[in-house]
């Protein structure tokens, strides 16, 4: 049996609104139509979708794929396997690729770095394979390293075949796959992460321009990724933060670099201007206090570990509910980080996010006299 109870605090102003003003407020417009064959826009704080086309259908990736082959090199140097000054000897295969290149020679050795460079500024298919073969030995093995990481990512839908993205059967991913990994790439290695917004690399002497053309057009763009093979169609995946919120688009298969250009923005400027990400509470905040039974200690902290935000339509943030279900009874011992009661936010009729509300200390049995007392008077609950 658990009791409701309402919660207000200062960080979340609580006016109680009804259905009626749910349904009388501004509804958001549907997105724009771009000309893709698949879209998504997230929130990249909570992953919250915004707006979306066919986002689950498996499709080719091209250069797309490189996001996950720079995720994987990333990981690599995080976990000390290799380092940016490290040197790659250039193998006949890599210096043989096709497509987009950075011009490595070979038999030269080309540092990490360079050739890091050279995959996500110039998407060079040569730089791609220098690193794969590194990493993995041969490019067939690092596609393996790189559907692993894609399975503990939770890209269900995703399969890699090569490094590069170059036309290869059951080479495939979605939309939401793809927005995942952006997500993680942003989250998990936001020092390397700013490779993305450089907008030119020289090596050899030929100075290449970053593809995407949204760094020049946008300044809140600081990634991520074009790609373009006959078969996949012009896409881009695309990063902007504005005013401390970061959404991610994701747009395949248009019929342009144009089409991708003009929709990404169009997209990314939907998504900023009828949503908003708040933060509602943050890690170890008390966010109320629950009567612990038989306990040293009569009540327990109860708050969130991470902090917690949530997305939502601009201009409603005042009108959030919260509903706190907390257990009629909930004894002692309670460790530190035991979730106890469930934090439910709504608008109007719409549940926005549920979360549980975890002790944020340590509450164990108390002493025999106060086990007794509780015990009495728990008799009269």
């Amino acid at each position: 049996m658990s009791k409701r109870s309402s919660c207000a605090l200062a960080i979340l102003i609580l006016s109680f609104a009804t259905s009626a003003y749910a349904q009388s407020a501004t509804p958001v417009p549907a997105p724009p139509i771009i000309g893709a064959k698949s879209y998504l826009v997230i929130d990249a704080q909570t992953g919250q979708e915004l707006a979306s086309l066919d986002p689950d259908i498996p499709l080719a990736p091209a250069s797309l794929t490189k996001i996950m082959t720079t995720y994987v090199v990333f990981e690599a140097l995080k976990q000390g396997q290799i380092r940016l000054e490290d040197e790659v000897t250039i193998s006949e295969k890599a210096w043989r690729m096709p497509g987009s290149r950075m011009f490595v020679e070979v038999g030269k050795r080309v540092t990490v770095k360079d050739l890091l460079l050279g995959m996500i500024v110039q998407s060079g298919n040569d730089a791609s394979v220098a690193l794969a073969e590194h990493i993995g030995g041969t490019e067939a093995v690092f596609a393996e390293m790189m559907n692993q990481h894609a399975a503990k990512l939770g890209m269900l839908s995703s399969h890699f075949m090569n490094a590069t993205g170059l036309p290869d059967e059951g080479h495939v991913t979605t939309a939401r796959d793809l927005s995942t990994l952006a997500r993680a790439m942003i989250a998990e290695f936001p020092d390397y992460y700013a490779w993305h917004a450089v907008k030119e690399f020289t090596f050899n002497d030929i100075k290449q321009n970053n593809r995407n053309a949204l760094l020049w057009r946008d300044p809140t763009v600081d990634g991520l990724k074009t790609g373009h093979t006959d078969e996949a169609g012009y896409c881009l995946v695309s990063s902007a933060q504005r005013d401390g919120m970061r959404l991610i688009s994701v747009v395949l298969g248009t019929s342009s670099t144009k089409a991708r250009t003009d929709g990404s923005q169009a997209l990314l400027n939907y998504g900023f201007r009828f949503f908003e990400t708040r933060l509602l509470f943050k890690a170890g905040e008390e966010v109320t206090t629950t009567r612990i039974w038989r306990s040293a200690n009569e009540t327990s902290r109860l708050g969130v570990l991470e902090d917690l935000y949530i997305t939502l339509r601009r201009g409603t943030y005042n009108q959030l509910e919260s509903t706190l279900d907390i257990p009629a009874i909930v004894e002692a011992p309670l460790a530190s980080g035991q979730p106890v009661a469930e934090l439910r936010i709504s608008l109007g009729e719409d549940e926005l996010l549920k979360t549980p509300l975890r002790a944020l200390g340590d509450n164990p049995v108390g002493s025999i006299w106060q086990r007794t007392r509780d015990s009495v008077s728990l008799w009269f609950e």
